[in-house]
């Protein structure tokens, strides 16, 4: 089956690309395909993706499948399917803008 990977931010400068595609068994699950991106990019991927011991995936990446987050799935068991796009999202920090007037109380 063909499944479209987007990468945003960091994950983006890591594998040198925004997107590609990967012809995939039936049944593949998120889990699966990140350890087939891992394997593919290499210890600089698997280290962000998986900073944990025993390979637990960092709580801070947002993974979405279709514009859905898989969290509010099965999680990484979650099957992959033909045409689907799954979308690996860093987390986004912000601050204040310069010269801003906000006083602390």
């Amino acid at each position: 089956m063909k499944v479209k990977a987007r990468y945003f931010a960091a994950v983006r400068e890591i594998v040198g690309k925004s997107e590609e595609d990967f012809d995939l068994p039936d049944g593949t699950t998120v889990h699966s395909l990140l350890n087939i991106l891992s394997s593919k990019y290499g210890e600089p991927l698997r280290s962000y993706i998986f900073p944990r011991r025993a390979g637990e995936l960092s709580p801070n990446l947002n993974l979405l499948l279709d514009g859905k987050n898989v969290a509010m799935m099965d999680g990484v068991e979650t099957i992959l399917y033909e045409g689907c796009v799954f979308a690996i999202i860093p987390p986004v920090g912000g601050g204040a803008l310069m010269g801003s007037s906000r006083t602390r109380l």
